[in-house]
């Protein structure tokens, strides 16, 4: 028996706890078909790492024409550094998986300190605080994620593209 906690489909439930927050983040993985949208202030070694979580990602990113997982990560270069394993995934899948900056005007902004995954299937993860592991998720809420999408539509727009994680190709 799993004491696994999982999401209900459709009412957003309490995420506490890092534990917590990567079932949820591997359900959402899961439930994904072919997009994926996610913010991340800066990307620490546990986040998106598992071999798990990579597997999904690959899966996701492999699943046919409408494939896109769109990244918006504040700290690429710190990632890159560290070796993260998402970053070679990126690398290895650059049409797939796109990284980008935040645009210098939406740096400063008091939301770049949540984070946020969004899948097609209305699901999502929410933290107010991307330094703690606190938020709101669920599988299918339309009306939960759709002011997150929103947010993330117009800061991709504004967004450049990550060129250092770029691969040399030499």
């Amino acid at each position: 028996m799993s004491t696994t906690p999982t999401i209900d489909d459709e009412s957003p439930r309490a995420v506490d706890g890092r534990e917590d927050m990567a079932a949820v983040r591997l359900q959402l993985l899961v439930a994904t078909r072919y997009k994926l949208a996610i913010y991340l202030p800066a990307l620490s070694p546990d986040i998106l790492s598992s071999p798990t979580e990579l597997a999904e990602l690959r899966r996701i990113a492999t699943s046919g024409r409408g494939a896109e997982i769109r990244i918006i990560l504040g700290d690429p270069a710190t990632a890159l550094r560290a070796g993260h394993r998402l970053i070679d995934l990126a690398q290895r899948l650059p049409t797939a998986l796109q990284i980008r900056t935040p645009a210098d005007e939406d740096i400063g902004e008091t939301r770049n300190s949540s984070a946020w995954i969004l899948n097609d299937g209305y699901g999502y993860l929410f933290l107010p605080n991307a330094d703690r592991p606190e938020g709101r998720a669920a599988l299918r809420d339309g009306p939960g994620q759709a002011p997150l999408l929103l947010e993330f539509e117009r800061l991709w727009e504004r967004a450049l593209p990550a060129t250092q994680l770029q691969p040399l190709g030499l």
